[in-house]
């Protein structure tokens, strides 16, 4: 429970909202690609990642995945939330990006606290506000952008402080939508031109200013 009080959007809350917050409040553990929400799925909450990183993706009708966005420490997922508010099945499938930590609120707690707190309405808005400009986003991407550079552009930006990329080609590949085999021929091109280095399940970028360009 302590942990999802530390986020900035709890800690100004009334002492009888804090209280109120602590009714029913589950913190679920989650290995790495664990199956955490699927298309068609009844919310029975809000979710509020602490620690890791939730994938949202789709299915395309080929059997291929492709990433919609990603739901970091702090923040909250989108679509759930307006699922929960409009009575809406969860439209889309979920899972764990990373061993992560995340709190579900109970719906009906989450709505109480929309009520009473002006700090919880505002993040609500806001990112549901911010919904379809998100999935915009994605989609300009996917149409404005060839493949190596939405590969590069996933490299760049999921990159840690020193340059490592934790994913398999597999997961790349479910990310962009593509083959394993497709992502195992890019990776292979930007090895070859001195941009990364690909490991086991790793991969580390050498040249982040020209992997950027390729991105651009």
């Amino acid at each position: 429970m302590s942990e999802i009080r530390h986020l900035s959007v709890f800690r100004t809350m009334s002492e009888e909202s804090q209280r109120l917050l602590q009714q029913g409040v589950v913190t679920l553990r989650l290995p790495e690609r664990k199956t955490v929400l699927r298309r068609g799925q009844q919310i029975s909450g809000a979710y509020f990642v602490l620690d890791g990183r939730l994938r949202v993706f789709t299915s395309m009708p080929n059997g291929k995945e492709a990433t919609l966005y990603f739901v970091k420490p702090g923040e909250t997922c989108v679509l759930a939330l307006n699922s929960l508010f409009n009575d809406l099945v969860y439209p889309a499938w979920v899972e764990a990006d990373a061993p992560t930590a995340a709190a579900i609120i109970p719906g009906r707690v989450y709505r109480a606290l929309f009520e009473k707190e002006r700090a919880v309405r505002d993040l609500t808005l806001s990112v549901m506000s911010t919904l379809v400009f998100r999935l915009m986003d994605e989609l300009d991407q996917t149409h404005a952008y060839t493949l190596e550079q939405r590969l590069a552009n996933f490299l760049v930006v999921r990159a840690s402080a020193k340059g490592v990329v934790q994913h398999t080609q597999q997961q790349m590949a479910g990310h962009l939508g593509t083959s394993r085999e497709v992502v195992a021929r890019l990776i292979g091109r930007m090895a070859a031109q001195g941009y990364i280095a690909s490991g086991r399940k790793a991969v580390t970028i050498l040249k982040p200013a020209s992997l950027a360009r390729v991105g651009q």
